[in-house]
């Protein structure tokens, strides 16, 4: 194995910003990734696991590090009748599966259609949208330990799920290199309408007893409606989507945000352990931000106050000076805390 040398990292990623990588390499096979551990483990060089890019922000110096695409190929299924078991490559694009899925009848990932990215990304967050998590339906991950350079299997309890976070992204940073998933869905089984949004949306369209096909076109509207999905034509394109996670407090705080606002009502998720999720969008437009708002090269979506957007020009310096403007402002209104939810490599 040979990797290229001060490969431009921004081609790789949705917000399109960012410096080189200093060592790169492609590895489309199990082997090739565990070859770059060793060469990186022999060398005391740092390593990066590169999926689609779609939740990442690099430095504008770039990274020191061996930076390795995994592209991994592979779709298998074992149907019982009532479930689906699916394991999927890391490297398979996450929502040509979800529709795959969809198509066959195998319930569990509708509500996250349309988000960007490959399947080895997914675990990594918990990445969840419109009603549905990764987790609820994840089996086990297929990974690289990197303390030992071998393939091991990971079971759901072992992953730690929490809401948009897992072992892999703030338990044990670092030490994983995903090669695959296996997740368990319901054959013929009922679509997932619990979020507000996706039911006025099958509602308006007279359904009522929507299917996953059904559910998966409102959630798509609804993406598409806050340029959440990849359409290079769009002038908010250039993004990782949702900048940040929406912010869990105690009961006690959101009655306190609510009363800062002044306003009867607010967006407020109650969740099973009594604390209070929140809208990070509602947010950061109380604390004065308009959708569409920039600040040079970056600015908010127009459709929608989460989406950070880099614009011609744009540097990756100019995003995180832009996103602590917003955590910095919604902080002093509300005493708030936003947490980015990208992943940031060099800053």
């Amino acid at each position: 194995m040979t990797p290229k040398e001060y490969v431009p990292l921004a081609p790789y990623c949705t917000m399109g910003v960012g410096g080189p990588a200093r060592f790169f390499v492609e590895a489309e096979d199990e082997a090739t990734v565990t070859d770059a551990w060793a060469w990186a483990r022999s060398r005391g060089i740092a390593l990066r696991v590169l999926g689609g890019g779609s939740n990442l922000v690099v430095a504008d110096a770039g990274v020191d590090a061996l930076v390795v695409r995994v592209g991994l190929r592979g779709i298998e299924t074992v149907d019982d009748g009532n479930e689906v078991m699916l394991s999927a490559g890391a490297g398979e694009p996450w929502d040509p599966l979800v529709a795959l899925s969809v198509e066959r009848g195998w319930a569990g990932l509708e509500c996250l259609s349309g988000i960007p990215g490959l399947v080895g990304a997914t675990p990594i967050q918990n990445v969840g949208a419109y009603g549905q998590e990764v987790g609820e339906t994840l089996v086990s991950v297929r990974v690289i330990d990197t303390r030992t350079g071998r393939a091991v299997t990971l079971s759901h309890a072992e992953c730690r799920f929490t809401y948009r976070d897992s072992l892999f992204k703030s338990g044990q940073p670092g030490r994983f290199i995903v090669l695959g998933v296996t997740l368990r869905l319901r054959q013929n089984g009922q679509p997932t309408v619990r979020y507000d949004e996706v039911k006025r949306d099958v509602d308006a369209r007279g359904l009522r007893r929507p299917s996953l096909g059904d559910v998966r076109a409102s959630v798509l509207a609804i993406r598409r409606s806050k340029s959440m999905v990849i359409d290079a034509g769009d002038e908010n394109a250039r993004s990782c989507g949702s900048f940040f996670t929406n912010p869990i407090v105690s009961r006690a705080d959101a009655d306190r945000v609510q009363a800062l606002t002044g306003e009867p009502a607010m967006p407020r998720y109650p969740q099973p352990d009594g604390s209070v999720k929140l809208a990070a969008a509602w947010l950061i437009e109380r604390a004065g931000f308009r959708k569409g708002e920039r600040a040079g090269a970056v600015g908010l979506s127009t459709r929608h106050a989460l989406a950070v957007v880099a614009h011609a020009g744009a540097l990756a310096s100019d995003v995180l000076a832009f996103a602590r403007r917003i955590q910095r402002d919604v902080d002093a209104r509300f005493g708030v805390s936003l947490t980015p939810e990208p992943v940031f490599w060099g800053v």
